[in-house]
């Protein structure tokens, strides 16, 4: 079979399309065709060796969508590592049935995103009714998602996007302002009546969390969830007192998915969302699996909006 591999971290000219041997499923592990994968950020992470560090060489990846072979069941997944490839050994518990109405394409587009976008919106802060919130980088991924979910819970959002035609997304996701990222915090600050947001989403890091503090009100939660900017600089705690009391959180799709029950249920909410009309999801780019080195420097460029896939 072909895959994506790499034997180095590194940028994207480590990423290689090569022939590999099949994999061979272990005890609990079922053989998946794979028919669409899903490039994110975390998988940037792992190719560079920041975070997510895998015995070299290996095949990058871990989110898509296929058929298992043995039963032809539908089915997609995210936390199974080496998926640019056409085939993988998962884990039988990692494994989402995809409902009969939703195509391969849209499951992978909207499973890890998604979840993380619900469990932003109703665990890291669980926004009130009338809350004024930023959401960062509000054209990705997660941002369109994001967007979405909190609109639906009743929020008020202040969307960051750095061109017009982004912008413009975020605004079709239901935001109520798009801000450009320069001095963000004092203009969020006037657009929520001066006292502040009650929440920042933020997934871009070194950039904006600082001047992310700054427009929380008192008490307000600064939810740092990615950082494709690079890690913010080490924070000192006194400065949350002196800003307001404020709440720093650092969380993860994985504590969120941590069993196969809390996966199942997150990934069967998130699907309804998309079946019933509730939740749209914006496919931005498609490529080749042999395709994936310039897939990950468009992501790493912000050349795309919403979801990227991989096709073998």
């Amino acid at each position: 079979m072909h895959a994506v591999v790499y034997e180095r971290h590194g940028g994207p000219e480590v990423l290689e399309y090569t022939e590999v041997p099949d994999p061979s499923p272990a005890s609990g592990q079922v053989l998946v065709d794979v028919e669409v994968a899903g490039v994110n950020f975390r998988d940037v992470y792992e190719r560079e060796g920041r975070e997510y560090v895998m015995q070299l060489p290996a095949i990058v990846g871990v989110e898509g969508a296929g058929t298992i072979v043995q039963t032809s069941q539908r089915v997609a997944w995210l936390g199974v590592p080496h998926s640019y490839a056409e085939r993988v050994a998962a884990d039988s518990s990692r494994l989402v049935p995809i409902p009969d109405s939703l195509a391969p394409e849209v499951a992978t587009a909207v499973l890890l995103q998604g979840m993380t976008a619900h469990y932003l919106v109703f665990d890291s802060y669980p926004i009130q009714k009338g809350d004024w919130v930023i959401v960062h980088a509000a054209a990705g991924g997660v941002g369109l998602l994001l967007t979405q979910i909190a609109k639906l819970v009743g929020a008020r959002v202040i969307a960051t996007a750095s061109t017009d035609e982004k912008a413009q997304l975020a605004r079709d996701a239901g935001a109520d302002e798009v801000l450009g990222y320069e001095g963000f915090a004092e203009r969020a600050r006037e657009i929520a009546g001066g006292d502040g947001v009650a929440a920042v989403y933020d997934g871009v890091g070194r950039t904006t969390f600082y001047e992310g503090l700054k427009a929380l009100r008192p008490f307000g939660h600064m939810i740092l969830y990615g950082a494709s900017s690079g890690q913010p600089d080490p924070l000192t705690l006194m400065l949350l007192a002196k800003s307001g009391s404020l709440y720093v959180q650092r969380p993860t799709l994985q504590t969120h998915t941590r069993t196969p029950e809390l996966l199942q249920d997150r990934a069967r909410k998130v699907f309804e969302l998309v079946t019933q009309g509730a939740l749209k999801v914006r496919i931005g780019a498609r490529y080749p699996l042999a395709e994936a080195r310039q897939a990950h420097v468009d992501l790493e460029a912000r050349k795309t909006t919403g979801k990227i896939l991989l096709r073998p």
